[in-house]
């Protein structure tokens, strides 16, 4: 049999392609519910939308220190008003380690329930755990992009590459099965890339939020054409 698309596939390939792409798009929504919970729900508390939350996260508040941030935000419902001035004071005094004696209890009350080791939150159990938080916020550094880029570049690919070969069987319209099997690596390239230019450059937060609805887009249409052209659409006459 002349095998010219998705449809004229071995019904057991046709099963594999189809649990593999389902997973994927489970594991896709995981990654997403993730994302909100991490990156946009905590800023949302905090009176942050979107955009703010992505400039926040790269190019962080020059503005104040984390830990002023955190206060004057949601944070700042747990303590008085007498609490946040003694915090702010000790900031502004340098932070040091004589005067974290006054402020340790402040923390261990108010905060630790939360920020520990066993939360996933950044931990403010010691000294130097609180002594980082109090420097001026310049967004994720350097070393936590170069980690975080390098991971999602080569777990991004692995991904697209294995749905656009299935996706690449395909009927429809050779330019623009191209368009699609080309935009999702065009969408990584903003999306990624755009985390280091937005850590010099606010601006550039609209182009990482663009990149991330580009590549979900191109994995939605990549998964649903597949799977309609596997299941749903009649099989091509000679």
């Amino acid at each position: 049999m002349t095998i010219s698309g998705l449809k004229d596939l071995p019904l057991s390939i046709r099963v594999l392609f189809t649990a593999f792409l389902l997973t994927l798009s489970i594991a896709y929504i995981f990654a997403l519910l993730y994302l909100y919970l991490i990156d946009i729900e905590p800023h949302k508390k905090a009176g942050m939308g979107l955009l703010e939350a992505t400039i926040h996260k790269y190019y962080g508040n020059r503005g104040n220190t984390r830990i002023e941030r955190a206060i004057k935000g949601r944070m700042g419902e747990r303590l008085s008003e007498e609490e946040k001035k003694e915090i702010f004071k000790w900031v502004a005094r340098g932070a040091t380690k004589e005067g974290y004696k006054k402020i340790k209890p402040i923390i261990d009350q108010n905060c630790v329930v939360c920020h520990n080791r066993n939360t996933g939150l950044i931990p403010l159990t010691t000294y130097e755990e609180v002594k980082a938080i109090t420097n001026v916020d310049l967004g994720e550094s350097i070393k936590a992009l170069t980690r975080v880029s390098h991971i999602h570049l080569f777990g991004m690919s692995f991904i697209f590459i294995l749905t656009g070969a299935i996706f690449s069987l395909s009927e429809i319209n050779i330019c623009v099965k191209i368009i699609i099997l080309v935009l999702p690596f065009v969408a990584i390239w903003m999306d990624i890339g755009s985390w280091w230019f937005t850590k010099y450059k606010p601006v550039f937060a609209y182009t990482v939020i663009g990149g991330g609805i580009l590549m979900a887009l191109a994995f939605g249409a990549q998964v649903l054409i597949s799977l309609y052209e596997m299941w749903g659409k009649k099989r091509s006459l000679p």
